[in-house]
């Protein structure tokens, strides 16, 4: 099964035989990186792996299903040894934290529902590893994501994957056009990921049957809150769960064990009505609840925009895309309206529920699978 590629002189686009193309491939441990890998060595390519080690070793080795863990970098080499490629592991623990970790503990205890991995993809992986990649005389930078990249008439276009199931589009919208440009997605045209599984056995590769990473990386079982408090101490004082008509209805253990949207474990039953966490007052340590009605949106101010539409982004005004404010939702119909530059009022056809700060607001073309960018949701309703 060939991998998705530029249509040039050779697969990833360059005027130059394989042999002569240096391509750095960013390596998780997991299978999509090491096929990406391993397909490129076997094809030619002047391949080189490299592993980021972002966080202590000491807690990643007793977690299953993370990236860039201890024993993520111990698989990751073994592919590098099975495909006779260099391998490299580098330590960005320190800018990881500064740059994922603490915005992440920050976001939650200021009410908002950030979205991590996209902040890793921005700061980490495709600037700070990009960089290093350019350092190493690199052609191009490869990525195990399933999104595609595809050639237009004003340049590089960032499109979602043949496989929706697999799409990673939503945590890749602020991809520059500069990094697109260096950036290259080979299994974005497969078209399940049985068929990358089948070429890492293809290969041989001691990955192959290896379960994909769940979770955010740092955070163990999922348990966000318990993270914030060892980052933040003191982070989960207790407060009052306030209904929206001002009722007192009882008492919680800190607001960073609540998001919006949330129903079950509000530990207030016995109530007429199912409530739901609808705001959160950080400032006076109060979860606000109300009836399901009270979470649907239409307006959703957007900042921090990276654009990868055609033209500059104010300058059609107002115009008819796609969003998603969830990477687990479907692209929905809306309209997009530039404030500026870097900020936008996205306009909901259909109402949503549960859209919160620090979740992403992701744009699509409204025909097709062109990804346009997208920006941060900053405040609710």
């Amino acid at each position: 099964m060939a991998l998705d590629t530029t249509d040039a002189l050779n697969s990833l686009g360059f005027a130059k035989p394989p042999c002569q193309t240096r391509v750095v491939v960013a390596m998780s441990g997991g299978v999509d990186s090491s096929v990406v890998a391993a397909e490129l060595a076997a094809q030619g390519y002047d391949v080189v792996g490299v592993t980021l080690q972002l966080y202590d070793h000491g807690a990643a080795l007793a977690k299953k299903g993370a990236c860039c863990a201890g024993r993520d970098i111990h698989d990751a080499r073994r592919v590098a040894e099975t495909m006779n490629f260099p391998h490299y592991v580098l330590d960005y623990e320190n800018t990881f934290r500064a740059s994922v970790i603490d915005e992440f503990a920050d976001a939650y205890l200021a009410g908002a529902t950030p979205v991590p991995c996209i902040r890793c993809n921005e700061r980490v992986k495709f600037r700070d590893l990009l960089e290093t990649a350019k350092d190493l005389d690199a052609d191009c930078m490869a990525t195990g994501h399933y999104i595609r990249r595809m050639a237009g008439p004003n340049g590089p276009e960032l499109h979602r994957a043949v496989d929706p199931v697999r799409d990673q589009s939503y945590f890749l919208f602020s991809t520059t056009p500069e990094q697109l440009d260096y950036l290259r997605f080979p299994l974005g045209g497969l078209a399940t990921k049985a068929e990358t599984r089948a070429l890492a056995a293809r290969h041989g590769l001691p990955v192959a049957d290896k379960p994909d990473s769940q979770d955010i990386c740092f955070v163990p079982d999922g348990n966000y809150a318990a993270v914030i408090e060892k980052l933040r101490p003191g982070a989960a004082d207790p407060g009052q769960i306030v209904h929206v008509d001002g009722r007192i209805l009882g008492d919680h253990r800190g607001v960073i064990h609540y998001t919006v949207g949330q129903r079950r474990g509000l530990g207030i039953g016995g109530l007429d009505e199912p409530l739901y966490v609808v705001r959160l007052d950080v400032e006076n340590r109060r979860v606000i609840v109300g009836p399901k009605e009270l979470l649907s949106t239409r307006i959703v101010p957007v900042r921090e925009i990276n654009w990868l539409g055609d033209g500059a982004f104010t300058d059609a005004g107002a115009r008819e895309i796609a969003v998603k404010v969830r990477s687990t939702r479907p692209a929905r119909e809306a309209i997009l309206r530039p404030l500026s530059p870097t900020e936008a009022e996205v306009e909901l056809i259909v109402p949503e529920d549960g859209v919160s700060p620090g979740q992403a607001c992701v744009f699509y073309a409204p025909e097709g699978s062109r990804v346009l960018g997208g920006g941060w949701i900053w405040r609710g309703r």
